[in-house]
């Protein structure tokens, strides 16, 4: 990267979380100062641990850290205060219990871009996601410049979360002049930091290592790095193309059984559970009555979506091989199971 951090402060969003951690470490790593928020302080040096790992104890020792909560006016404007940029990459995940998804993603956003607007950042970066860049047929790749629709059912209340705040979002810049640009990653995987297990995304390929489920179910995803996305927000946030623009960040597709396979192919002593039948689509369509988790995917089982990552490489973004990925994620959950650790 040719932009000079010169000491710089950028707040962070939701530090506890898979994507800010990768996102903080990058950013240490630059010579920024971090700030990052947390709802408790006690959630601090699990913080600091995690990234220490990655950008080095010392810069991880001089991290900030303030107290606040998506759903409270309480405490982010001193958060923002002194902030050159701010990433705000925290939000309700599916199945988070007793949250209303849609109202704490919007609120949340509009709280946290209207500090940004108020301490005059220079730039805020909103995490989105894929799901909010809407797409024609089938054979029609998503891009930036469309905008899905909210369905409106609870069934997706997770993503008319994500396609309603960064509408929010897009709003509230420009009512309030902010500078602003959204990242929309696919499906993260990728390895967690710290001693933390991973993010709910990643449990696909835990389930499949310890061999949760007999078979794989007909659906895939558009497979992109955790760390990849994360190099992609600095990006955004730096490079002066970005200014109001959104950028997809995603891999390429992998179905269900590609995933196994692969785990069966690059790590066959680690993956000899690993199942590779699939799923017959009855059963899962009759699964979806009674699991949550299968219920959102019912509607994607044998589609293939095709997602257009172009854009984010006009800002020099390389992802790496989706495959390695794959591996990578495997063996950290592998690594933090395992009873030495």
């Amino acid at each position: 990267m040719t932009h000079s951090s010169n000491g710089e402060r950028v707040l962070v969003t939701g530090g506890t979380g898979y994507l800010a951690g990768w996102v903080i470490a990058g950013l240490l790593q630059r010579g920024y100062r971090v700030r990052t928020t947390v709802r408790s302080l006690g959630k601090a040096e699990q913080v600091r641990t995690a990234v220490s790992g990655r950008a080095g104890a010392e810069v991880a020792a001089v991290m900030e850290f303030a107290v606040t909560d998506l759903l409270s006016d309480e405490g982010w404007d001193k958060a923002a205060e002194g902030a050159h940029y701010m990433i705000h990459t925290a939000s309700p995940m599916p199945f988070d219990s007793g949250v209303d998804l849609i109202k704490t993603a919007r609120e949340g956003t509009g709280r946290v871009l209207g500090a940004a607007a108020r301490a005059g950042v220079k730039r805020a970066v909103l995490t989105s996601s894929g799901i909010t860049a809407g797409a024609g047929d089938s054979n029609t790749p998503a891009t930036e410049t469309t905008y899905a629709e909210p369905s409106g059912t609870p069934l997706h209340a997770y993503p008319d979360s994500k396609i309603l705040a960064e509408r929010d979002a897009w709003e509230l810049a420009e009512a309030t002049g902010l500078e602003l640009s959204a990242v929309l990653p696919t499906f993260m995987q990728g390895p967690p930091l710290g001693a933390r297990n991973g993010a709910g995304t990643t449990d696909v390929i835990r389930r499949l290592l310890a061999r949760e489920i007999p078979a794989v179910p007909n659906i895939g995803w558009n497979v992109v790095d955790v760390r990849d996305v994360a190099e992609l927000h600095i990006l955004a946030m730096t490079n002066p193309a970005a200014a109001g623009q959104r950028y997809l960040a995603s891999g390429s597709f992998l179905w269900y059984r590609d995933i196994a396979r692969i785990l069966r192919d690059k790590l066959p002593d680690e993956a000899t559970k690993v199942p590779m039948r699939t799923m017959p689509d009855i059963i899962v369509k009759l699964l979806a009555r009674v699991n949550p988790q299968m219920a959102m995917v019912r509607s994607q089982i044998g589609r293939k979506r095709l997602v257009d990552s172009s854009k984010a490489r006009t800002l020099g973004w390389q992802p790496r091989p989706t495959e390695q990925t794959i591996i990578d994620t495997a063996t950290a959950l592998l690594a933090k199971d395992s009873p030495s650790k």
